[in-house]
């Protein structure tokens, strides 16, 4: 894996050993990068489910001010601490090894709100959904904000989930990313 564009373009970012994550390939990450140009502008950026740090790396490369990644695997935690420091991304990173939804509540009760929110989490079990109704009962998106999730396309997601609609969707082999926002 490597960072597609911006200050860190071309530098390699490690992946955590084993199944238990997979990361984003660099071609799915790079289409989901220009569609997300094209339309919006993030500064602070979410990560949940962060594995090695792959897409909110990417995001501050791009530009973005601030990324807070969560991850509650060890080992995937660990490489991400390792590819924020080998970036030397810590000026732009909050990192915790938390559960992901833990993490929601806490970042609402900071107030905070975020441009840009990831969701890669494991596939086939439900948890883009139960994310996105948390992050909207939390009113942890900015008007105007895009959240980008990745699934398997068996994985069956409604169109609406509370206020937040699905406004577009890619499909890249065995894998959906599906674009959410407030907007109409």
């Amino acid at each position: 894996m490597r960072i597609i564009t911006g200050i860190a373009k071309g530098r390699r970012i490690k992946a955590p050993e084993g199944l238990n994550t997979r990361p984003t390939s660099d071609r799915v990450k790079e289409s989901m990068f220009n569609i997300l140009s094209n339309r919006y502008s993030f500064e602070n950026v979410l990560d949940l489910f962060a594995g090695s740090g792959n897409l909110g790396l990417e995001a501050i490369s791009r530009g973005a001010k601030k990324c807070v990644f969560i991850e509650q695997n060890k080992e995937a935690y660990n490489t991400l601490v390792e590819n924020i420091k080998s970036l030397k991304f810590e000026n732009n990173s909050e990192y915790y090894r938390q559960d992901a939804f833990v993490a929601l509540e806490i970042l609402s009760k900071r107030g905070e709100k975020f441009d840009l929110i990831f969701l890669d989490p494991p596939y086939g079990e439900g948890l883009v959904e139960q994310s996105i109704r948390l992050i909207d009962s939390k009113g942890l998106l900015r008007d105007g904000g895009v959240i980008v999730s990745e699934q398997d396309v068996n994985d069956v997601l409604p169109e609406n989930i509370n206020e937040i609609k699905r406004i577009r969707l890619e499909k890249y082999g065995r894998t959906t990313v599906a674009f959410w926002s407030k907007e109409d």
